[in-house]
């Protein structure tokens, strides 16, 4: 937290600068709040699909049944007189009966033609009861599964009767016959659609539906019970898929109005357009139109299926407002099985809305079945009258003069109507109402680009929205429109086709079959495309070949891998990302592609994407890597030393920054593990025997007292909250893992001496974790044993890696997997152990003892020819290989500990076959200890081995991270929204604001105290015993927190309130310790680092606050750590050194440097250093090692600082040398300066954050030295006490604090003159201060903390007056 440097030196501060120093928190950059931290890596839930039609439906046969009587009215209904004459716009009375009813017939059929062409119409005029009965079923036979549409016409006999008859005739049209409806339904079956247009028609619906409902009854009657006489007989067909539309109500007489067809209901379904069009000329406000008459209307030039035309444009705005109407009025599933399903019945609903609207004005009221709500008044009618007003105001001119037809602009206006919503409303509210209008739109060329634009910014407000328009029917549209040649389409259908994959990748189908995918193809090899427009084609092209052979096929034909290789370098991130995804599945178990692969040396391309600046870049770039290797197809030695190349490869990225790239590497590496099976086997065994002839020395066992936590005055250990990534952190304390360790301490007793390892202490152990699996119980091998084979098998340094010979790629694969399983994070450690485990298990069943004969026989066997996926090694490959063979060649390094996670789990924490002798002990004694049960004695691995349900543990062949679907999240999401924390008006926003204001004020307030000097510092405002002594203590720079760590855990406390805020388990090994923390983004969204002496690096969100601390990332920031102590002076000092050294072990646990580290938040860049020698320095926005500067000394860091305005790094050493290093130098010249005037370990060492600021350094034996950084001696020299073990120096106010052995806290100012001189705790009694373990001052604030080895902890500021 840099301050500015006019606010440090001016007296008083006015608001413009209060401004500036607000707008220096605007400028800092964020680390570890990307995506990728904030989100769990995993796909979105699927929405379930119910847009696609399951049956679709065709009506195939139609049956037109019309009882007319032409001359002859039926007895019960009295005609007005003059009536309504036409049937289907013919007079029956100009012209002879017969020929009449023939005419309107075939007139009938041609209307329902215009509906559905290729339907097979049979007419059935005036029929007698066994007509319809031949009719109906012989059409029910030829339509099978099919609709069948039966039309009635019942204007010539009488009204249908409420026992649910209609009529029709005898033979010689003497009588009248009634019909029963139930017959009816027996004849046509089912599915089958009705149009009854007579008066009562609602009769006939209500008797369907009893009838209907009778034989539900019946046919559940005769389900139940078979011997019922219902069940003897032919089973009546179910009428459930059937559909009715009928004229009127059942006490309804159908309009006689002159003006009108008799078939008004018959007109409107089938002539929709004519009867609207007639029925507007008969509205009183049809006279706002002059000259428009009946007659005219006759004239309307055009066709109704050319768009272009007058005629054809009212159809189709006629067809967009019908549909738009049903779809914000009805039901989703109601809308989908009317409108979508069938093309005649959405036609026939569709002018079922209009008949509603235009009988309902002559007191009649259409009813259907299923029942739809009321239409007639909805808004959109109003944009129908309008669209014909204005076509018909036209008329008389383009009749009489020929002017040419002005085209509506109804289509222009919902488009606009449309755009409104989208940019005006709130993003909770009610569809647009003009969705299907954008539908219709697509198929006119005027304005298909402005739909498809509108439309992508729909479908990009979400998935609700892509499911919305795919339910409206967009689906087959957008797919025809993939034919389209026109370039300037291309940007907006790869848009909407991202949004409808990421959403529905089931249309990946779809695609393939109708060439879809060439489309795509072509946008993505068109450089000219801009990288955005790529990115999408190639993520379609990604869901296209995604686990689908039929797509993975076509597109190697299209050439896909060689396009996508050509664009792995492109400058844009996602699109690098996605072209390594699309590779991945397009290979993923289909060979050829892979063959493909190898002859364009695919991987050898990729591998420039493992070292990409972007973590999801490298993430996928492994992913594709891991799929290329795990291809099931038999080996050749070609394939074969071309996956060792991709493995050693891979292996590079065993210590990269981001816990997602090294989950990917695990999954990428245990697909080799299955191809190479029986090798791998064969290793593991190796390893095992290695492990259990070779004591490793773990770092705890040379335990030391202090090591032992004294437990006279220990505390309660304190509740810890548990924390989310370490599921059962603590659990060794429950009472179930103390009986099973107790159970295991029995089995020990008849088992044999037992060498005591630290395994063994977990019984007592407070944190003993279960690796956050509950499985745990189920695995192998034990963390434990797991670090002790990565310890054994010399893993001095991964570079060495590369370039060794192949028979050992094995080993070297293995031993990558025991360091992942090690990673600090607990994710990617888990995994590992999976693989690990689920190979020493089938290591392990496939050398049973009973299987080999004589020890003698054991030799080293070759690695045999890999298997097939993941089937068991019966061959040789499976015999152990004698330890002797491959010992000789492991250097052993010294014993490095563990990355993570601590004790022995419960499983097997004793070896209680380690030193029995028996027939089997030389050949085999792994068997049981590797799982062993606990106190069931039995000595046969076999007895527990074969359960396969014991192992839920281990992997399956198809291990996945969720990486490739959660990216695929990013096109589901609004890409165009404008992110939260760039609108001032969102909370975000507002919360920053807030905190950067507090900042500014804290930084304001404090620097006002500073300034006129500080002549006092204790005043002790806070005092509290601390869960663990204190080793680390770190001040929160603007809120009242501070964090202190202890060996493992983490404790905050609110100073003000002086009350613990939080404590958790920082989840580091037994025999590692917190050395460093650090606030990450304290000016914001503070996340906390913390550095622990084995290398690893562990970043926490959501501490000291309500929620539960979640890990952020962690990763291994150095390797290879070289333990060192206090020691080493070269000078009479020696003796005190060495008790210095003494203390401070026992206040930290071991003694060395561990692990320093200092955070420079303006450039994002993190230095790290410690008992190595190198300061590693690392990116954070790329999560990736960029510098390695040489110490260029043979002891350990012990103190960095580093100024990022001036590129420098300021370094104390533990020989007492300080070193400045200039780090825009090459390796070998950076180092600018060495000083070495102190004789003993640089406990602090200082650069000020000024331009001309100096280092100021400070050694055990209290001399305090001030250097210029351009002189080589230092400039000024103060001596202090001596046997000094913390040390600190305020940033702003020129003080320096000295903590000391000797149970003292002494404060100086830059002149060396003692201002305090802290010895007891305030109060009645106090007590002398314990020996100081750390202290730290707050960067702007007069406050000094100070933890002592007492686990008190207690802050000291400047007196009250000036405060």
């Amino acid at each position: 937290m840099k301050m500015d440097s006019e606010l440090l030196h001016s007296p008083a501060v006015c608001l413009a600068e209060e401004e500036e120093a607000d707008t220096s928190d605007w400028n800092l950059p964020l680390a570890f709040m990307k995506k990728r931290h904030s989100e769990k890596i995993e796909g979105s839930k699927a929405l379930a699909q119910s847009w696609r039609m399951k049956d679709r439906m065709k009506t195939v046969s139609v049956a037109l049944v019309l009882c007319l009587n032409v001359g002859v009215d039926p007895p019960d209904v009295v005609k007005t007189s003059p009536c309504a004459r036409l049937e289907c716009w013919i007079d029956p009375l100009s012209m002879s009966p017969q020929k009449a009813l023939e005419t309107i017939g075939a007139n009938l059929q041609k209307q329902y033609e215009n509906w559905q062409p290729r339907a097979r119409y049979k007419q059935s005029l005036d029929p007698t009861v066994d007509e319809v009965k031949k009719l109906c079923t012989s059409l029910r036979r030829n339509a099978k599964e099919e609709r069948v549409l039966f039309h009635y016409n019942g204007h010539g006999v009488p009204r249908p009767t409420v026992n649910g008859e209609i009529w029709v005739f005898n033979k010689n049209y003497t009588q009248y016959i009634p019909l029963s409806v139930y017959d009816l339904q027996t004849w046509m079956g089912s599915p089958s659609i009705f149009v009854y247009d007579c008066s009562n028609a609602g009769i006939i619906v209500k008797s369907f539906k009893q009838f209907a409902l009778q034989r539900e009854q019946e046919l559940e009657v005769a389900a139940i019970n078979p011997n019922h006489p219902l069940a003897q007989m032919p089973l009546p067909p179910s009428m459930k898929n059937c559909i009715q539309l009928a004229a009127c109500e059942a006490s309804e007489l159908l309009p006689m109005n002159p003006d009108l067809p008799a078939d008004l209901f018959t007109s409107c379904l089938t002539t929709p357009i004519k009867i609207a069009l007639r029925w507007f000329c008969m509205q009183k406000s049809a006279k706002l139109v002059p000259g428009v008459t009946l007659d005219l209307i006759e004239k309307i030039p055009g066709r109704l299926n050319d768009r272009r035309t007058p005629l054809g444009e009212l159809n189709w705005i006629f067809t967009a407002i019908t549909d738009t109407i049903a779809w914000n009025v009805l039901p989703r599933d109601l809308f989908q099985k009317l409108f979508r399903q069938d093309l005649l019945v959405a036609s026939l609903f569709r002018n079922f809305l209009l008949a509603e609207r235009i009988m309902r004005s002559y007191n009649c009221t259409p009813v259907s079945s299923p029942r739809l709500p009321p239409t007639y008044m909805h808004a959109m009618w109003q944009a129908w009258d309008l669209a014909v007003d204005i076509c018909l105001s036209q008329l008389p001119t383009i009749i009489e003069e020929g002017t040419a037809f002005r085209h509506s602009p109804f289509f222009a206006e919902q488009l606009t109507a449309f755009q409104v919503w989208l940019t005006m409303g709130v993003e909770n509210r009610n569809p647009p109402e003009q969705l299907p209008i954008v539908l219709q739109v697509l198929l006119s060329q005027v304005h298909r680009l402005r739909a498809l634009d509108l439309l992508g910014r729909f479908l990009d407000l979400g998935p609700w929205a892509v499911s919305l328009a795919l339910s409206v029917g967009i689906f087959p549209y957008v797919l025809k429109l993939l034919q389209s040649s026109a370039r300037e389409l291309r940007p907006l259908l790869v848009f909407i086709w991202a949004k409808i994959l990421a959403v529905d990748s089931s249309c990946q189908a779809d695609l393939v079959k109708d060439n879809g995918h060439k489309y795509f193809l072509s946008v993505l090899a068109d450089p000219y495309m801009p990288a955005e427009h790529r990115t999408m084609a190639v993520f379609i092209l990604a869901v296209i070949v995604n686990s689908y052979t039929t797509g993975q096929e076509a597109c190697l034909q299209g050439n896909l891998i060689a396009i996508c290789l050509e664009q792995l370098s492109d400058p844009h991130p996602l699109l690098r990302q996605w072209v390594a995804i699309c590779l991945g599945r397009i290979w993923q178990n289909f060979d050829s592609a892979r063959w493909c692969g190898v002859r364009d040396s695919a991987h050898e391309k990729l591998y420039s994407l493992l070292s990409d600046p972007i973590p999801e870049v490298r993430c996928a770039a492994v992913f594709a890597l891991g799929t290329f290797v795990g291809n099931s197809a038999e080996r050749t030695d070609h394939s074969t030393t071309i996956d060792h190349n991709v493995a050693m490869m891979l292996a590079q990225l065993i210590n990269d920054g981001s816990p997602v790239v090294r989950k990917e590497l695990v999954v990428a590496l245990s697909h080799l593990v299955v191809q190479y099976e029986s090798n791998f086997c064969t290793v593991a065994l190796q390893f095992m025997e290695e492990e259990k002839n070779y004591p490793v020395p773990s770092p705890a066992n040379t335990l030391e007292p202090c090591n032992l936590t004294p437990v006279r005055d220990s505390p309660a250990i304190p509740r810890l909250r548990s924390v989310n990534s370490y599921t059962n952190i603590r659990a060794a304390t429950t009472a179930r893992n103390l009986n099973k360790s107790l159970q295991n301490l029995n089995l020990n007793e008849e088992g044999g001496p037992v060498t005591f390892s630290p395994g063994n202490l977990s019984t007592s152990s407070s944190a003993s974790s279960t690796l956050g699996s509950p499985d745990n119980d189920e695995y192998i091998l034990s963390f434990e044993t797991i670090d002790k084979m990565r310890r054994v098998s010399s893993y001095s340094s991964l570079n060495s890696l590369i370039g060794v010979s192949f028979n050992s790629v094995y080993t070297q694969i293995w031993r990558v997997l025991l360091h992942l399983a090690a990673d600090p994070f607990p994710e990617v450690s888990d995994l590992a152990m999976k693989v690990l485990n689920s190979i020493a298990y089938k290591a392990t069943m496939n050398a049973r003892p009973q299987r080999i004969l004589d020890s003698g026989s054991l030799t080293q066997s070759a690695p045999a020819s890999p298997t097939s996926k993941g089937a068991h090694i019966h061959q040789a490959g499976g015999s152990p290989p004698m330890p002797s063979a491959s010992s000789s060649s492991l250097t052993n390094e010294v014993p490095k500990p563990p990355t993570r996670g601590g004790e022995q789990p419960p499983r097997d924490p004793l070896h209680p076959h380690a030193g029995r002798t028996g027939p089997h002990s030389h050949q085999f004694p792994r068997t049981r200890k590797m799982f062993d049960k606990g106190p069931s004695g039995s000595e046969q691995a076999g007895d527990d081995a074969d359960d396969p349900g014991g192992h839920k543990a281990y992997m399956n062949a198809n291990l996945s991270t969720g990486l490739c679907d959660w990216s695929a999240k990013y096109f589901a999401q609004p890409v165009m929204k404008i992110p939260e924390e760039h609108d001032v008006e969102s909370q975000v926003r507002k919360e920053r604001e807030w905190r950067f204001l507090r900042n500014a004020r804290v930084r304001k307030q404090s620097q006002r105290i500073t300034q006129r000097g500080v002549t006092r510092l204790d005043d002790q405002i806070f005092i509290n015993r601390n869960p663990g002594v204190p080793s680390v203590v770190k001040f929160h720079p603007f809120n009242p927190c501070i964090a202190v760590a202890d060996k493992d855990s983490i404790c905050f406390w609110d100073w003000e309130k002086a009350e613990r805020l939080d404590y958790f388990y920082n989840g580091n090994p037994r025999y590692t310790r917190i050395t460093a923390m650090e606030y990450l983004n304290g000016h914001d969204y503070s996340l906390l680092l913390t550095a622990t002496d084995d290398g690893a690096l562990r970043i926490w969100k959501n501490f000291a606050d309500q929620r539960n601390p979640e890990m952020v990332t962690a990763w291994q920031g150095l390797s290879d750590m070289l333990p060192t102590t206090r020691g080493q002076p070269s000078s009479s000092a020696h003796s005190l050194a060495r008790r210095v050294s003494i203390c401070l072990d026992r206040s930290k646990g071991q003694g060395g440097a561990g692990m320093v580290v200092d955070w420079e938040q303006e450039t994002g860049l993190l230095m790290t250093s410690g008992d190595v020698r190198v300061i590693r320095i690392w990116d954070t926005e790329r999560e990736m090692k960029v510098q390695d500067i040489p110490t260029g000394a043979d002891s350990c860091v012990t103190c960095l600082s580093c100024d990022s305005q001036r590129s420098l790094i300021a370094a104390g050493l533990g020989d007492g040398s300080v070193r400045l290093y200039d780090r825009r130098m090459g390796a070998n010249e950076c180092r600018v300066m060495t000083y070495r005037e102190h004789s003993s370990w640089v406990v602090k060492a200082h650069l000020q954050k000024q331009t001309d600021g100096k280092i100021i350094s400070v050694s055990v034996d209290g001399d305090v030295r001030f250097f210029e950084l351009r002189s080589p001696d230092s400039v000024n020299v103060l001596q202090t006490v001596k046997g000094l073990t913390a040390l600190d120096i305020h940033p702003q106010a020129n003080l320096f604090a000295c903590g000391s052995m000797n149970q003292f806290i002494a404060v100086y100012n830059s002149n060396g003159d003692v201002i305090s001189n802290i010895k007891y705790y305030d109060g009645f009694m106090g007590q002398r201060i314990g020996a100081i373990s750390c202290l730290a001052f707050h960067p702007y604030w007069p406050h000094l903390a100070v933890g002592s080895n007492d686990y008190y902890m207690s802050i000291y500021s400047a007196e009250k007056r000036l405060r």
